[in-house]
C-alpha cells in the first residue's frame, strides 16, 4: 500500500462516514469526562486537544493483552518492540521520540530516570480502568517529557456495591494469566484492590543470524517471562466537600532475552500517591498531591549478577482552580520533581530536581473557545525554560468544530545520555520544539469524525550515532495528517483511523533529508464489533508502512499487516468466555531490526464480573 493510496482511502472513508453521521439520528449518551488534556476534569466533548480515551469496557471488548495494544488504537501512535511482550517497548506520538511522551499513572510520573523511557510492558492491563492519550505538546502544563504528548493510565477506582471479579486465560507459547480483585464503596467512599499473575515460556525473540546487530549474540532458545502485580485505590468525600484519596501500583517479575552482556532482568515498577481536595470558597478548588515512582532492575548473564539500576522520582504539586463565571476558569499551580539513581554503574551525577509554576485560562465567548497555558521551569542541570500554548476552537452548527493551536515544548536529556560510561555525551543540550495544528471535527451522538494537520519542529533533537552515543542534531521537522471516525451501523460498533507522517532529519550533515528512525510513514487501524444476543464477534485490522531502523537509513523494515479476530460468549449474566486469534496472517514484519514479533496466537479467557448497577 502506498502513502498516496492510504491517504486517499482514509479521506474517502472519512468523507463517507461524515455523510452517514449527518443523516443519523442523535442518540442519548452518558456524559463522560477526561482529566489529562487540561490537567483538570472536563467533559470529553469539551476537550479541544486531540484526545483518545479507552475505558474498561473497551479493554474487555478488544481483549487487549497489553497496554501497547491499547495505545495502537489511537491515531498518531506507533510502537517499536525490542523483543516479545515482556521486553522493551518504545512508544512514539506523532513522530516525536519515545522519551518525548510523559506517562502518568493516576497523576504520578512513571519513567526510568536512567533511560528516560517507561516500561509499558510491565504495566498490567488487567488493572486499568481508563487510558487517556493526548497528542501534541503539553509542556506548558506538565513540563519536560511532554514535548510529544501525555499518556495517563488510571487504575481501577472502585465504587458502587461490593463485588468481586476475576479472570483466567492462556494461549500459545505456554502463556497464562490469572487476575482477581474486589471493589466497592458507599455513598461517599470507594475502594478497589486487584492482583494479577502472568507468565509465558515465550519464543526466540532475536534473529540468531544477526551477530553484528540487535542482540550481538546467538542464543537459539525460548525467552520467557513471569510477572506479578498489585493495585489498590481508596477515597472518601466528606460532607464539607473535602476529599481524600490514595493509590498504589506494584509490579515485579523477570524476563529473558538474548544478549552478549546480559540475558535476564528482574524488574520492579512502583507508583504511590495521595491527594487532598477542598473548596475553601464556592468558586475556588484547591488540590494538593504527592507521589513517588520507582523503576528498578537487576540484570544477569546466565544466572550471574551483572548490574543494578534503581531510579526514583518524587513529585509534589499544588493546584488552584478559580471559576470566573459560568464560561471562564483560571488555574494556577506549582510542581516539584526530584530524580535520583542508585546503581552499580558509576554515574558522574546521580540526582537532579526541577521546580515549575504554570497557569491556564479556559474561556468561552459565544461559539468561540480559548485555551491559554504558560509554564516556567527551573531545572537544576539545564537552567530555566519557559513554554506556552494557545488553542482556539469555533463551535459551528450541527456538531462541527474548527480548531487551531500552537505550542512549545522542551525535554532534558536522560542520565544515560549524559553520564553512562563509554556511551555518554555530557555536552548534550535540551531539546526544544514548536508545534502547530489545524483541525476539523464533527460530533453527533455516537457518530464522530475528525481531520487534523500538524507540524512539529525540534531543535537539538537527540539521536544515537553509530557508536550508540547521543548527539544533538540541529533540527528535525515532522509533518503529519490524522483522520479518524467512529459510528454504529446495523448493530456494529465501527472505528477507523489513519495517520500519514513525514518525520525528516534536517541536520547539516550526511543524514539530512533522511527519515527519523523507527517511525512508520503511515498507519491504518480499523475495529469492528457486534453483539448477537449472548454472543459477540469482532475483528481488527492494522496496517503499518515501512520504516528505517537507524539515523543513516541504511536498513529499511517492511510494511506490516496485522489482523485479529475475537468472539465472546456470555453464558451467564456475570460469566463470559472469550477467544482471540491474533496475527491471523502470521506476519513476521519487524518494528525494530533483528527482533522477531510474536506469531499467530489463539488465546482463551474465562472471566467473572458482576454488573455494578443494582
Amino acid at each position: 500500500m502506498t502513502v498516496k493510496a492510504l491517504k486517499t482511502a482514509v479521506f474517502a472513508a472519512t468523507a463517507l462516514w461524515a455523510g452517514h453521521t449527518n443523516a443519523a439520528p442523535q442518540s442519548v449518551q452518558t456524559l463522560e469526562y477526561v482529566e489529562t488534556p487540561a490537567r483538570s476534569q472536563q467533559p470529553e466533548d469539551a476537550a479541544l486537544a486531540p484526545t483518545t480515551v479507552l475505558r474498561r469496557d473497551d479493554i474487555e471488548r478488544l481483549q487487549a493483552r497489553s497496554v501497547t495494544e491499547l495505545l495502537e488504537r489511537a491515531p498518531g501512535v506507533s510502537i517499536a518492540r525490542s523483543g516479545g511482550p515482556a521486553n522493551q517497548t518504545s512508544v512514539f506520538l506523532r513522530g516525536t521520540d519515545a522519551d518525548h511522551v510523559l506517562v502518568l499513572v493516576d497523576g504520578v510520573r512513571l519513567a526510568s530516570a536512567t533511560a528516560g523511557l517507561t516500561a509499558f510492558q510491565d504495566i498490567p492491563v488487567e488493572q486499568i480502568e481508563r487510558l487517556e492519550i493526548v497528542r501534541g505538546p503539553r509542556s506548558s502544563l506538565y513540563g519536560a517529557d511532554a514535548l510529544g504528548g501525555v499518556i495517563q493510565i488510571f487504575t481501577r477506582r472502585g465504587g458502587g456495591p461490593t463485588r468481586p471479579h476475576f479472570a483466567v486465560g492462556g494461549g500459545r507459547y505456554d502463556s497464562f494469566h490469572a487476575q482477581a480483585g474486589l471493589q466497592g464503596g458507599g455513598e461517599r467512599s470507594r475502594y478497589s484492590v486487584s492482583a494479577t499473575h502472568r507468565r509465558a515460556n515465550g519464543y526466540d525473540i532475536c534473529d540468531n543470524n544477526a551477530l553484528t546487530g540487535g542482540c550481538f549474540t546467538a542464543e537459539p532458545d525460548d525467552d520467557g517471562f513471569e510477572r506479578q502485580s498489585l493495585s489498590a485505590q481508596a477515597g472518601h468525600e466528606f460532607r464539607n466537600g473535602l476529599t481524600l484519596a490514595a493509590h498504589a501500583l506494584y509490579s515485579d517479575g523477570d524476563s529473558e532475552f538474548d544478549g552478549s552482556f546480559t540475558n535476564e532482568t528482574d524488574t520492579v515498577q512502583q507508583v504511590y500517591g495521595a491527594s487532598v481536595e477542598a473548596r475553601p470558597l464556592s468558586r475556588w478548588r484547591l488540590r494538593l498531591e504527592a507521589g513517588q515512582s520507582r523503576d528498578e532492575s537487576d540484570n544477569f548473564n546466565n544466572g550471574s549478577f551483572v548490574s543494578r539500576f534503581d531510579t526514583e522520582q518524587d513529585t509534589a504539586g499544588l493546584q488552584n482552580r478559580f471559576s470566573l463565571g459560568e464560561s471562564h476558569e483560571l488555574m494556577l499551580g506549582a510542581d516539584y520533581r526530584n530524580e535520583a539513581i542508585t546503581s552499580t554503574t558509576d554515574y558522574n551525577e546521580t540526582e537532579r530536581d526541577n521546580t515549575g509554576v504554570y497557569a491556564q485560562y479556559l474561556g468561552r465567548l459565544g461559539d468561540h473557545e480559548l485555551e491559554l497555558a504558560a509554564r516556567h521551569d527551573d531545572d537544576e542541570q539545564f537552567g530555566q525554560h519557559s513554554t506556552g500554548s494557545l488553542t482556539w476552537g469555533w463551535r459551528l452548527a450541527r456538531g462541527y468544530t474548527i480548531t487551531a493551536s500552537y505550542g512549545t515544548g522542551f525535554n532534558a536529556p536522560a542520565f544515560n545520555d549524559l553520564y553512562f560510561p563509554g556511551f555518554a555525551n555530557p555536552d548534550l543540550d535540551p531539546e526544544e520544539s514548536t508545534s502547530s495544528e489545524i483541525g476539523l471535527l464533527h460530533r453527533q451522538g455516537e457518530n464522530r469524525w475528525s481531520l487534523r494537520v500538524f507540524e512539529t519542529d525540534i531543535d537539538d533533537l537527540i539521536v544515537l550515532d553509530g557508536n550508540f552515543i547521543g548527539q544533538n542534531i540541529s533540527q528535525a521537522r515532522i509533518r503529519g495528517v490524522e483522520a479518524e471516525a467512529a459510528t454504529r451501523r446495523a448493530g456494529w460498533r465501527l472505528g477507523l483511523n489513519g495517520s500519514w507522517l513525514d518525520a525528516e532529519n534536517r541536520a547539516d550533515d550526511a543524514n539530512r533529508g533522511n527519515d527519523l528512525p523507527r517511525r512508520p510513514d503511515y498507519t491504518l487501524q480499523f475495529d469492528a464489533d457486534r453483539p448477537f444476543g449472548r454472543h459477540s464477534l469482532g475483528a481488527s485490522l492494522r496496517v503499518e508502512g515501512s520504516r528505517y531502523d537507524e539515523v543513516a537509513n541504511a536498513n529499511k523494515l517492511d510494511a506490516r499487516v496485522l489482523i485479529d479476530l475475537r468472539t465472546a460468549w456470555r453464558f451467564k449474566p456475570d460469566w463470559q468466555l472469550q477467544a482471540r486469534l491474533s496475527n491471523l496472517l502470521d506476519d513476521e514484519g519487524e518494528s525494530a531490526r533483528f527482533f522477531n514479533p510474536p506469531g499467530r496466537n489463539l488465546y482463551l479467557t474465562l472471566s467473572y464480573a458482576p454488573d455494578p448497577k443494582p
